[in-house]
């Protein structure tokens, strides 16, 4: 059974590197022209939203007690789920 703490720091991980991706995306789209920019923004704003609701679902693990954070976990689990499918959408969407 995993502990709490290990889970957050695992999820935290996860956020980062996500994040990280999503810096990555951004920095392409600076180069890519207009029309492509624009599409590119509205990917980046619905993952950075995915990546709110992902900090707030981590944030509600770190303020749940020992035995309530197991509860919040599976819901943490399927937004982070969310938003890494995100990325990689839009990555293979812009290669």
């Amino acid at each position: 059974m995993e502990t709490k703490d290990a889970y957050k720091q695992k999820m935290e991980k996860q956020l980062q590197e996500s994040k990280a991706q999503i810096d990555l995306l951004a920095a392409k789209a600076e180069n890519a022209e207009a029309d492509v920019k624009l599409r590119y923004a509205q990917e980046l704003d619905k993952l950075r939203d995915k990546q709110r609701i992902a900090s707030e679902k981590l944030k509600a693990v770190e303020e749940a007690g020992d035995d309530a954070w197991e509860k919040v976990k599976d819901t943490t689990d399927k937004v982070l789920d969310d938003l890494q499918a995100g990325v990689a959408h839009v990555v293979s969407y812009f290669k």
